[in-house]
């Protein structure tokens, strides 16, 4: 009479490695999850911070210098920009998030235009997480 030990070891490995695939599948699920989770929440945050800036751009009628002043940022003519750690506290230097803004030129006098946008510096290639577009009224010469 032959043992049946070999073939019952042999069923032992396949439902070991039946269960290491389902596991490997499982933490797989996790951790997608979990990024996408993050990612979610990352977006959330940038739409708040986009939202700030262009509330602050309105209130200094496109002026990017005071504008960059009520952000805690930094600004040239045509740019402002404010550097966000890990946690959103604003930073000088660039860890990884960075919002910018730009003016743009309105097609209709009397209007202001701006773009305000987020970026995450923290992967390869900077990725936009939100953006968002606003327009001010400004005042229009008598003349025109």
């Amino acid at each position: 009479m032959k043992s049946k030990a070999p073939l019952s070891l042999m069923e032992q490995m396949v439902m070991i490695l039946v269960f290491a695939l389902a596991a490997a599948l499982c933490l797989q699920a996790f951790v997608r999850a979990d990024t996408m989770s993050r990612r979610a929440q990352a977006r959330d945050r940038a739409a708040v911070v986009c939202q700030s800036a262009a509330e602050a751009i309105r209130h200094s009628q496109g002026d990017l210098a005071a504008a960059a002043e009520l952000l805690g940022g930094e600004s040239t003519q045509e740019l402002l920009w404010v550097d966000y750690d890990e946690q959103w506290a604003p930073t000088e230097t660039g860890e990884r998030y960075r919002l910018a803004a730009r003016r743009e030129d309105p097609d209709v006098p009397g209007l202001g235009k701006a773009v305000v946008w987020v970026t995450d510096e923290g992967d390869i290639e900077p990725d936009t997480l939100f953006q968002i577009e606003l327009a001010w009224q400004t005042e229009v010469d008598g003349n025109g």
